[in-house]
């Protein structure tokens, strides 16, 4: 009976799990649950903070800067987010698994806190709306854009440099972007900054009022002002402020404040572009016109796009 009772007052002085933040880098899997899931989509820990299913989902775009985003909303206290991308809802190999999965994937936060992924994945991706709409209609939906044609080399830089570092071989720009003489449109790149085509989708499920998007270009450029709209769209106490960004001269991008600690994103971010001709950079510009006129119909704003 003595080992019994020191047993359990040794179980009671553990550490419980802290509220996850997102890190720079990649972080390791959630902690198990210590129950099973709950009817209301929570696992639960003694120490009161609790697995939950996100009422905030970042839904893209690839390239537009949802790390960016993730981590600066992150600063906010009432903001639990998950490490890594979870690709629930467009994997089929994850989405078979079902939302105890799902829930499991999420970071432990206290009951007042607000739980977020990002997967920008899922933006793009035909059958994710009706999904999440299905988990719940009430989420709230964060998307981040870029303009398009930027948006394209930037997709096309982080393949280049992945292939680079795997010692494969590498298509040249131009090829991609052109084929004979116009744009390719077999280029899928391409078809992830026709923002309209895929907007549309979103709204067959959600009203424009759950889907706040970011300015990507802004965000970069002052990133402060971008990031009150968010916490005004997530109705949150207003708590990031300018003294959280500071401009790093060295890599040409802002970094992070937090707290007296300062992180920067990862030096796969903020990489410079190959060169494109300018004759193809105006095939570009000319092809996304159209496509960027009906986007801001849609979203009934415009955006400082070429």
């Amino acid at each position: 009976m003595a080992a019994l009772l020191l047993g359990l007052l040794l179980f009671a002085m553990q550490s419980p799990p802290i509220p996850s933040r997102p890190t720079m880098a990649d972080g390791g899997p959630p902690s198990p649950p210590t129950s099973p899931p709950a009817d209301n989509g929570t696992t639960t820990h003694p120490n009161g903070t609790l697995q939950q299913l996100p009422q905030i989902i970042i839904i893209g775009v690839r390239k537009g800067g949802t790390r960016a985003l993730i981590e600066m909303l992150s600063l906010h206290s009432a903001v639990a987010a998950a490490q890594n991308e979870v690709h629930f809802f467009d994997w089929e190999n994850h989405f078979q698994k079902g939302l105890s999965w799902y829930l499991s994937q999420m970071p432990y936060a206290f009951p007042d806190q607000l739980t977020v992924e990002k997967t920008p994945a899922y933006f793009t991706s035909s059958k994710v709306p009706k999904r999440i709409h299905q988990m719940n209609p009430d989420i709230k939906l964060l998307l981040i854009l870029r303009d398009p044609t930027e948006r394209v080399l930037s997709d096309y830089t982080q393949v280049f440099y992945n292939r680079l570092q795997k010692h494969k071989r590498y298509q040249p720009i131009e090829s991609v972007l052109v084929k004979d003489g116009e744009i390719n449109l077999g280029y899928k790149a391409l078809n992830r900054s026709l923002y309209y085509v895929h907007m549309q989708n979103w709204l067959q499920y959600f009203p424009l009022e759950s889907i706040h998007v970011v300015d990507g270009d802004e965000l970069i450029r002052d990133p402060f002002p971008e990031m009150k709209k968010v916490e005004r769209f997530l109705k949150l106490e207003p708590q990031i402020n300018a003294s959280n960004f500071y401009f790093n001269k060295t890599k040409g991008f802002y970094c992070l404040r937090d707290h007296g600690r300062e992180r920067c994103l990862h030096d796969s971010k903020g990489r410079a572009h190959p060169h494109v001709a300018p004759a193809i950079l105006q095939k570009l510009y000319q092809f996304f016109h159209e496509p960027n006129k009906k986007f801001y119909e849609l979203v009934g704003r415009t955006f400082n796009w070429k």
